[in-house]
């Protein structure tokens, strides 16, 4: 189904941390559920002024129920210190819900492990409740810098969760990626920074484990129009907008 553009109102909107933020908006199309691993393209400014793009933010959780779906992103730069400012009430332009998600159906009946880093770990919890309706607990891995965010809510989700931070002031003091143990699952999905990425995919190449992982480019049209966001693959160039933005490891990594 193509993405549509559409006007939202922001419902509420957090600051977790000095740069992460958690904004609800409305979703008005019942008729088109986005999916875990799927992102929107954000826009709260006018065409003619800076910065040009608008903002690929992934889906961070989606409630049919009250029609709202949720974005955790980063403050980085102009862009989302614009998204930033949104106070509820305000109005978000959306073109979405864009890109291949996470493949649910090599899930099933499996023993699977969830791994994000930072910011990485968004679009892990949709991923995590669409898993857990499938019929499918998984384990979550999750490592960032210092201060962790939105980790509690996974519990309910998964059979276990280990967090690791580089500052050693919280869980483990080391990188996420000396918890996993790739033998113990079937399918490892994972999100973050791309150091990371390539990292689990060697472990999990290594254990013969399969795995997904969901890249990060900047993005101009997020429909694969202008090809600004291909990424290099065993099989060419890809839209990481289009095809993407979830490969399997192999494909994106030569693992």
């Amino acid at each position: 189904m193509p993405a549509i553009a559409c006007d939202v109102t922001v419902l509420e909107h957090q600051r977790l941390t000095d740069t992460i933020r958690l904004m609800t908006v409305n979703w008005p199309r019942r008729d088109m559920p986005p999916k875990a691993g799927q992102f929107f393209m954000l826009r709260c400014w006018p065409a003619d002024v800076a910065p040009v793009l608008s903002r690929p933010i992934s889906l961070h959780s989606y409630d049919p129920a009250m029609g709202t779906v949720q974005f955790l992103y980063e403050v980085r730069g102009k862009g989302t210190e614009k998204l930033a400012a949104l106070e509820p009430g305000g109005t978000l332009s959306l073109v979405g819900p864009s890109g291949n998600g996470f493949d649910l159906a090599a899930a099933q009946g499996k023993k699977v492990a969830l791994v994000g880093g930072g910011i990485g770990t968004a679009p892990l919890y949709q991923l995590a409740k669409e898993l857990c309706a499938a019929g499918t607990k998984p384990d979550y891995y999750c490592g960032f810098r210092d201060e962790p965010y939105g980790v509690e809510k996974f519990a309910p989700l998964c059979g276990k969760v280990q967090l690791a931070t580089d500052s050693g002031r919280f869980g483990f003091h080391g990188f996420v990626t000396q918890l996993l143990r790739p033998e113990e699952y079937d399918l490892v999905l994972c999100c973050g920074p791309e150091p990371m990425m390539r990292a689990v995919a060697a472990l999990c190449e290594e254990k013969g484990t399969a795995c997904q992982v969901s890249l990060e480019r900047k993005m101009a049209c997020g429909i694969g129009a202008c090809l600004g966001c291909t990424c290099h693959t065993s099989t060419g160039g890809r839209c990481v907008c289009k095809e993407g933005p979830v490969f399997d490891s192999k494909e994106v990594f030569g693992a």
